[in-house]
């Protein structure tokens, strides 16, 4: 009997020894594919986007008689805050795959207006500076327009913003209108300023068409939050705000399938303890004789398994895949055991193990955040269920040798 678990236990770190390999190739893949592909990705559609609060800057107002002259060598006078702040942003996320990856991209529809206020006392002329969010990135309809006024200096798209110049009497108001589509991936923020920014009667609307909405640690939470057809209305309002932190969303993430296959490989060893100890146990409760190389043919049953999986998820759907694979699985350790031990052990005994042990275990990946409870549920029941089976064998006797019992 020793004998034979030690060989047993030989074939058990072999198959571990080989399902790290495997992990280890996963991951590899995976690492590689993410960055081959994430820059692609990113040029094609777009990267993550921050788009900044624009910047306004008041310029002495110039003479008639110096209307010629070059506004851009006038030095400015200071920064101006802007009055008002009133943005309207549409993310619609849409998901693709590519390899053994999702990517999270989406769509922005940005709308926004911002009220500008002259506070001195004579005419000034102010420049409006966006930047853009992105420099990877594509703007359909964009518009950058001054409400009831001409600009006195046209817009010019720069490298990394858009900039005009208005003039505005003493305490006059102007509303600057910007609005754009574009595309992103990963995250969307609004950014008030750099470091820490004070803005005045500031509101932002996000609808979303997605329900698992993100926010990071360092980014406010909305002030309210109403559930629409497809998604969420968000809305941030502040009267007078001091803060040096900013408004992100973080894109939801469909289930990974690299990043999958290869935790389920990691923790493969584990669900075949499981079941090597189960069928063991069957044994000694039974008496049914099993070899070491029942368990090489097994083992390479379950390797089978995760083999298959790891190179499926990146051609067909993972559910499809995993299914797949676990039928697989599933027949050839059946098929194999109906043969030597008969339709009752292999279906009724194996079969059910492995039912437990590999395609349940391993599909509690799918969960994320449930995996650590659901493995420690089922080690716990599984203790359980043997500590029952074999209160009553006396153990002296199984580990003797063959000709003493």
């Amino acid at each position: 009997m020793i004998k034979r678990l030690l060989a047993i236990g030989f074939i058990f770190l072999c198959t571990s020894a080989a399902w790290a390999i495997l992990s280890g190739v996963i991951t590899a893949r995976t690492t590689q594919a993410d960055t081959n592909l994430r820059q692609k990705i990113e040029n094609i559609w777009g990267a993550p986007q921050i788009q900044n609060a624009p910047t306004v800057v008041a310029y002495e107002r110039r003479q008639p008689k110096n209307e010629s002259a070059d506004s851009s060598k006038t030095p400015p006078l200071e920064a101006v805050s802007l009055s008002a702040s009133d943005v309207r942003v549409n993310l619609e996320l849409h998901h693709r795959q590519k390899g053994l990856l999702w990517y999270s991209t989406y769509s922005v529809g940005f709308d926004a207006s911002y009220e500008i206020v002259n506070a001195a006392s004579a005419a000034r002329e102010f420049e409006v500076n966006l930047p853009f969010p992105s420099r990877q990135a594509a703007f359909d309809d964009l518009r950058f327009e001054v409400s009831g006024k001409s600009w006195s200096k046209a817009p010019n798209l720069g490298a990394e913003q858009i900039s005009g110049r208005v003039v505005l009497e003493a305490g006059e108001r102007a509303k600057v209108k910007v609005g754009y589509r574009s595309q992103g991936l990963d995250s969307w923020t609004y950014q008030f300023g750099n470091g820490v920014s004070q803005v005045e009667n500031f509101r932002l609307v996000m609808d979303t068409n997605f329900r698992a909405i993100d926010f990071p640690d360092a980014a406010m939470s909305p002030l309210k939050k109403e559930r629409t057809d497809t998604g969420w209305q968000l809305t941030w309002e502040s009267r007078r705000l001091v803060s040096g932190v900013n408004i992100t969303m973080v894109m939801p993430e469909k289930l990974q399938p690299g990043p999958l296959a290869g935790d389920i490989a990691r923790f493969a060893p584990l669900s075949m303890f499981f079941f090597i100890v189960v069928l063991l146990t069957i044994g000694v409760v039974k008496g049914i004789d099993l070899h070491p190389m029942h368990f090489f043919f097994l083992a390479a049953a379950f390797f089978a398994f995760h083999l298959l999986f790891s190179y499926l998820v990146d051609l067909i759907a993972i559910h499809i895949a995993f299914a797949v694979s676990a039928v697989t699985s599933l027949a050839l350790v059946i098929s194999y055991l109906r043969i030597v031990f008969g339709s009752r052990f292999a279906f009724l005994a194996a079969g059910s193990a492995q039912l437990v042990y590999l395609v349940l275990f391993s599909y509690a990946f799918f969960f994320k955040g449930l995996t650590g409870i659901a493995i420690t549920v089922g080690a716990v029941a599984t203790l359980f269920v043997l500590m029952q089976a074999t209160a009553r064998i006396d153990w002296s006797k199984v580990f003797l040798p063959q000709a003493a019992r």
